[in-house]
C-alpha cells in the first residue's frame, strides 16, 4: 500500500493519539516514523512503530513524559527522557544543541532513561541539515552476543554519522554493530525464509541460518572480534556516558510493562570552525569516490511516497479502530 508522506504521517499520528499518547509525542514519533520510511529505514518507520504502540499500551512507554533538560556546562546538554520517547527529547533539546555547537565549535547531547531511538540517522540528519557534522550513538535491550560469550551482552549497538553537502540530502551512515536487525531476523522468520551464516546463533549459542531459531537466539556482531569492539565502544558512549541502563540490564523493548532506559549519545560539530569550504570538499569527493565505484550510502535512495505492507498497515489501523 502506497501513501503520500502527509497522508502516511497522518495515520502514524492517528494511532500514536489512539492509545493515548499526548499531542507532543504523537507529533515527535509520527514525524520520525515517516522520516524513516522516506530515508529507506523501512524496519525502523512503521514496522517499529507497532513496538512503540504496544509500548504505550502495555506500559513500557511514558505516553505524556514531557522531558527534562539540564546543562551544568555550556557546550554539554543532558536530557532525561523520563522513560518517554527518544525523539521527543531530542526535538526539545536541537534548537539550543545547534545555537551552542555554533557558538563553541563543537557540542554533546546525552539523552538517558528512554525507549529505543528508532531510527538513529534521523537525529544526525537534522543536525547535518543545519549545516553541522554529527556522529550518534545508542543502545538497545540486549539481544547481540560474541561467539566466544554466547549471552546477551549488547543491544544492536548502532552508530551514525551525517555531514552536509552542497545540493541535496547530507550524507547520512547509520549502521548496527550486529550484522543485521532483530527486525529483520523476526521479518524472515514470519515468512519461514533462511538467514545468511554470521547473524545468529539459536538459543543453544550454535550458529544458524534458521529464522525461526535465530528469534529465539541472539544477534552476532559483524566482523567477528572488530565488531564486537565497535559494539563495546557504541555501549560505553551511549550508556556509559548518559546514565542510561547498560543493553545487558535493559528491560525488553517488546515484552513486560517496564521501559528499556537506554541512551543516546550525540556529538555535533561546526566544520567552518575547523576548516574552509567543508561541505564543499565533501561533495567533491564522494563524487571522486562514486566515480571510482564506491557506493555512497544514501545516494541510491529516491523515495517519494511511503510504502507500507498491508499486513504492517492493518495492524497499525487496528489500533485506531
Amino acid at each position: 500500500m502506497r501513501y503520500e508522506p502527509e497522508d502516511a504521517r497522518r495515520l502514524a499520528y492517528d494511532a500514536i493519539k489512539a492509545v493515548g499518547a499526548s499531542d507532543a509525542v504523537a507529533h515527535a514519533l509520527a514525524e520520525a516514523v515517516i522520516s524513516a520510511e522516506l530515508a529507506g529505514s523501512k524496519a525502523v518507520g512503521f514496522a517499529h512503530l507497532l513496538d512503540y504502540l504496544d509500548g504505550f499500551v502495555k506500559g513500557r512507554i511514558a505516553k505524556d513524559a514531557e522531558p527534562a533538560v539540564d546543562s551544568n556546562v555550556p557546550a554539554v546538554m543532558r536530557v532525561d527522557a523520563r522513560q518517554g520517547i527518544a525523539q521527543l527529547a531530542f526535538d526539545r533539546a536541537e534548537d539550543e544543541l545547534s545555537k551552542r555547537a555554533m557558538e563553541f565549535g563543537v557540542a554533546v547531547l546525552s539523552i538517558a532513561n528512554s525507549y529505543t531511538v528508532g531510527e538513529l540517522g534521523y537525529y544526525t540528519r537534522r543536525c547535518a541539515e543545519r549545516g553541522l557534522v554529527a556522529f550518534a550513538t545508542c543502545n538497545a535491550t540486549a539481544q547481540m552476543t560474541t561467539l566466544e560469550s554466547g549471552k546477551a551482552v549488547y543491544g544492536t549497538n548502532p552508530l551514525s554519522f551525517a555531514a552536509p553537502l552542497v545540493q541535496g540530502r547530507p550524507l547520512v551512515i547509520d549502521q548496527a554493530s550486529s550484522a543485521t536487525a532483530f527486525v529483520n531476523l523476526r521479518k524472515a522468520a514470519e515468512h519461514g525464509e533462511s538467514i545468511p551464516e554470521g547473524w545468529a546463533v539459536d538459543e543453544n549459542g550454535q550458529p544458524t541460518t534458521d529464522a525461526r531459531q535465530a528469534v529465539k537466539g541472539l544477534l552476532l556482531a559483524f566482523g567477528g572480534a572488530r565488531g564486537a569492539n565497535i559494539a563495546m565502544i557504541v555501549e560505553i558512549l551511549a550508556a556509559g556516558m548518559t546514565g542510561g541502563n547498560w543493553s545487558i540490564d535493559a528491560p525488553h523493548y517488546a515484552e513486560g510493562s517496564e521501559s528499556p532506559g537506554v541512551g543516546l549519545f550525540l556529538v555535533v560539530l561546526r566544520p567552518d570552525a575547523l576548516v574552509h569550504g567543508f561541505a564543499e570538499r565533501l561533495s567533491t569527493q564522494l563524487s571522486r569516490l562514486e566515480q571510482a565505484g564506491v557506493r555512497i550510502p544514501g545516494s541510491h535512495i529516491k523515495v517519494r511516497e511511503v510504502d507500507v505492507p498491508t499486513d504492517v498497515m492493518e495492524r497499525v489501523r487496528a489500533y485506531i479502530g
